[in-house]
């Protein structure tokens, strides 16, 4: 079953987890957890995402390459501003249960760019 969803003014952990939700087929009556679930999730007007707070400013991305003193940072209004999908298909993955098929349940979701 395709869903489709306008991010029109909704914010990101909501909405965040309502995809989730739906990725993993629990609106379902046959859910099962270790079954990939049938819904696809297309997203439109990601830019139009909101944050609560002051957390458009403060937000920072954390990740590590590996090597002593390589701690590297994005700020969150540098990578919404340049890609909005991936700062909510992050959001996603990190709700999502941490197994096999967390990678198969993002393949699902399909984030479209209306300018």
């Amino acid at each position: 079953m395709t869903h489709t969803i306008d991010a029109k003014g909704k914010t990101l952990g909501r909405l965040s987890s309502e995809v989730a939700r739906l990725l993993q087929g629990k609106n379902a009556a046959s859910y099962n957890p270790r079954v990939l679930g049938e819904n696809k999730i297309v997203i439109k007007n990601v830019k139009s995402l909101k944050l609560t707070g002051k957390k458009e400013s403060q937000k920072v991305y954390y990740r590590h390459t590996g090597y002593v003193g390589h701690l590297k940072e994005k700020k969150f209004e540098d990578v919404f501003s340049s890609n909005p999908g991936w700062v909510l298909k992050r959001a996603v993955r990190g709700m999502l249960p941490k197994n096999k098929l967390a990678s198969k349940r993002l393949k699902m979701l399909v984030i479209e760019d209306n300018e």
